[in-house]
């Protein structure tokens, strides 16, 4: 029984970590998770699943993305695809030097504006093997060659109030009421010593009229 239960788990941690290392092997993009109307930096990470090397890459942008900027990758070139309108609807990167080997993997950054509305961004990708073959990553989350989602939340909202002058205006006016009062109580201890100052001189004036 032990044997069977062990074998078992056996079983069970190949099946889960072949599942993972074949999604880990599907053309992802990254972040998987972004707020709405923000600049994000995006990384296309592109694995090779044959011994061919992969010599052309294509991604293609969710509608509501708008993408004019690129990270140069060194030893390939790169080009947007353009609609009727001048738009880019489409990054493609070509190998220059031999492109991404068996067993390796390489990373595209670029800068995509985002929408304003949440929801999910399905990004579809095309995998240019140097034999010819091309591999579609475009299906559901389902398919053998799944596009890589994004998941779009709203962004942090309106920035709260600035209280700062709210609560400057009471603490000068306390400040001032301090200053106020500290004028005040000096005023009040002052005068007892002129009046003393007063009678003292009286005194004085007095006894001199009297010896005269």
């Amino acid at each position: 029984m032990k044997m069977k239960k062990w074998l078992s788990s056996v079983l069970v941690a190949g099946a889960v970590l072949t599942l993972a290392t074949a999604a880990q092997a599907h053309v992802n993009v990254y972040p998987k998770e972004t707020t709405t109307g923000s600049y994000e930096k995006y990384t296309v990470r592109v694995p090779v699943e044959k011994d061919v090397n992969t010599v052309k890459v294509k991604l293609e942008f969710p509608a509501g993305v708008k993408v004019n900027t690129v990270q140069p990758v060194p030893g390939w070139s790169y080009e947007f695809e353009k609609d009727k309108d001048g738009v880019n609807t489409a990054l493609v990167w070509t190998a220059t030097d031999g492109g991404i080997k068996a067993h390796e993997f390489m990373e595209f950054a670029f800068v995509g504006a985002n929408p304003k509305e949440e929801g999910t961004l399905a990004w579809k990708a095309y995998q240019t093997y140097a034999d010819g073959e091309v591999v579609e990553w475009t299906g559901d989350k389902d398919s053998k060659t799944p596009a890589s989602v994004t998941t779009v939340k709203a962004g942090a909202g309106e920035a709260g109030h600035d209280h700062s002058h709210d609560a400057a205006a009471p603490a000068a006016a306390q400040a001032q009421s301090q200053d106020q009062a500290a004028a005040s109580a000096g005023g009040s201890n002052t005068l007892p010593l002129v009046l003393s100052g007063l009678a003292l001189l009286l005194s004085i004036v007095s006894l001199f009229r009297k010896k005269a």
